[in-house]
């Protein structure tokens, strides 16, 4: 293969694409693909993956960076307190438990004690990514068992740091190693810096720049990439540097825009991490690993959901909760594949025990996404089951998603007027801007707003759109309101959708895309100058000062 590494890298998303196309007909995640084509594009077969090319480790560590910064911005700590004690309790014990039953089978199968140790703390974890995904599909985040679901993978996020910072004091040339007090000087000075930063610099200069979209953007990644960079010279592990810039960017208002657009970034790094871990596995001794990854994977699909159903029930949770939670523990995670690269990095491992895991991954991946999908007809299936020991006591309260009638998009333009029409009629509304100075303007006279980018899918995800009766738009952009209106059509087809236009020339597009009704602003105007004509105030100089009074009264309070 030609040693252009452009044509190399589309050979592998070309390979990436193709295998992508037969899992998602499969209802599997994309994971899945990007370890397969690694394993394709690797040394196994094609060998169009170099295992020495050292740009191919940079964009992996790019992509490691990025998930890692994204977590950390996720770390919601008031979110956890707010599902209290359990999530904490129970996903620790969790986790003890699994450890406890996983590195006696692990170290059976013949690997060195470190390497047994490592792969059963690996194989402790629960992918993020395909759990949240899955929940977001299916809309469960808010349900009970989705929640305390989201409570157990913020508990194992914790855990895996603690694991890296483990890992940053015990590496060979770590300077933690070397000099313990000079590195307590510099670590506290750092964190300190980058805390009273977060704390002091970052809102005000957040507020000045979020404005533009792609300058928060620039930032984002200039901040993550200089504080990971930042911890890595003070000594600790850039993945944990990472995860430290997203904390501190987490209790942002922003955080929501900010994570919405570092996500494409990360997802293209993150299959290049992917297909480098599958190209990296080792799969000479297929039949050393196969029997192994077998039993590894029978103790992740069967022991860890069962180990998680039982803690739910002792902490008094419904079957069915229990039930449902439980189904989400049964896949390795991506948190398991960057231990083990840093690990492996370190000269820990000798490579066999991540060939095991990728085996296993791609295993439980396969079998518990869809045990996810359909959680809710294996629950039933089951049901006669659960009836043999009698009525089911616990009760869990559903907690009320936030919904509303009516959602603003650009509320400080036109649409403030319409908020204040809706309030004197009682209708509940939501804001929804991408002016930072409306949105806190907005909050502060009692206004649920969101501050965000219409045009960017993913913070239209985080919306309450799809038990929405009303949404209205009265963005500037015809582009950015076709992304939402097929959006909306997509998830809530119900809806009724108000859009505007400042030019009829893409009034068709709108109409196409599902709108019911496009504002034109110059036709609204001729409308009330007509009715001024009609009134016969058309030619009486006091008409119009009353009515610029009312101008300046309306732009005021708005």
């Amino acid at each position: 293969m030609d040693s252009n590494i452009f044509l190399q890298l589309s050979a592998l998303l070309a390979i990436t694409v193709s295998v992508a196309f037969f899992v998602r007909l499969a209802r599997q995640p994309l994971l899945v693909a990007y370890i397969v084509a690694g394993i394709i594009g690797g040394p196994l077969l094609l060998n169009i993956l170099p295992a020495d090319e050292p740009m191919y480790h940079a964009f992996a560590s790019f992509g490691v960076v990025l998930l890692l910064f994204i977590i950390g911005l996720d770390l919601n700590f008031s979110y956890l307190k707010k599902i209290g004690k359990e999530s904490l309790l129970i996903g620790s014990l969790q986790f003890i438990l699994n450890f406890a039953l996983l590195f006696p089978l692990v170290h059976s199968f013949g690997l060195s004690w470190t390497g047994s140790l490592f792969l059963a703390l690996a194989a402790c974890f629960s992918s993020t990514i395909v759990v949240l995904k899955i929940l977001n599909d299916k809309q469960d985040e808010d349900a009970v068992y989705g929640r305390y679901t989201i409570g157990l993978m913020l508990v194992q996020d914790i855990i895996s740091i603690l694991i890296l910072l483990y890992l940053s004091f015990t590496a060979p040339n770590s300077l933690m190693a070397e000099n313990s007090l000079l590195f307590v000087i510099k670590a506290l000075a750092v964190i300190a810096g980058i805390i009273l930063m977060a704390k002091y610099v970052l809102p005000s200069f957040l507020n000045k720049i979020s404005s533009s979209g792609e300058f928060l953007f620039i930032f984002t990644i200039a901040w993550c990439f200089g504080v990971a960079s930042l911890l890595l010279w003070s000594g600790f592990s850039l993945e944990l540097g990472a995860v430290i810039a997203g904390l501190s960017l987490g209790a942002s208002r922003f955080q929501a825009e900010i994570a919405s657009r570092i996500k494409p970034l990360r997802d293209f790094f993150i299959v290049i991490f992917f297909i480098l871990l599958g190209s990296g596995a080792d799969f000479s001794h297929i039949d050393q690993i196969i029997v192994p990854a077998l039993f590894l994977s029978a103790f992740i699909l069967v022991v860890k959901p069962i180990i998680l159903y039982i803690l739910f029930r002792i902490r008094r949770f419904t079957r069915r909760n229990s039930f449902l939670s439980a189904l989400t523990a049964g896949q390795l995670s991506e948190f398991g594949f960057i231990i083990l690269f840093a690990v492996l990095s370190l000269g820990y491992l000798d490579g066999q025990e991540l060939a095991i895991f990728t085996v296993a991954a791609i295993i439980t991946i396969f079998f518990s996404s869809y045990a996810m999908t359909f959680s809710y007809k294996i629950y039933n299936f089951f049901m006669p089951f659960f009836l043999l020991f009698g009525r089911d006591n616990f009760v869990q309260a559903e907690e009320i998603k936030e919904t509303f009638d009516t959602i603003i998009f650009g509320y400080h333009r036109t649409g403030w007027k319409i908020g204040e029409a809706l309030k004197k009629k009682k209708v509940k509304f939501a804001a929804v801007d991408f002016n930072p100075e409306s949105v806190a303007h907005f909050n502060k006279r009692g206004i649920r707003s969101f501050f965000g980018d219409a045009s960017d899918i993913e913070f239209l995800r985080s919306l309450p759109l799809t038990k929405a009766h009303t949404i209205i738009s009265t963005i500037p952009s015809p582009e950015d309101q076709l992304v939402l209106i097929n959006f909306v059509r997509k998830y809530n087809p119900k809806a009724v959708i108000v859009a505007s236009l400042y030019h009829k020339k893409h009034l068709n597009s709108l109409y196409k895309a599902g709108a019911d009704y496009v504002i034109l602003p110059h036709l609204l105007g001729g409308s009330w100058a007509s009715e001024v004509v009609a009134k016969g105030e058309f030619s009486r100089r006091s008409s119009w000062n009353k009515y610029r009074r009312q101008q300046v009264r309306d732009l005021n309070g708005s």
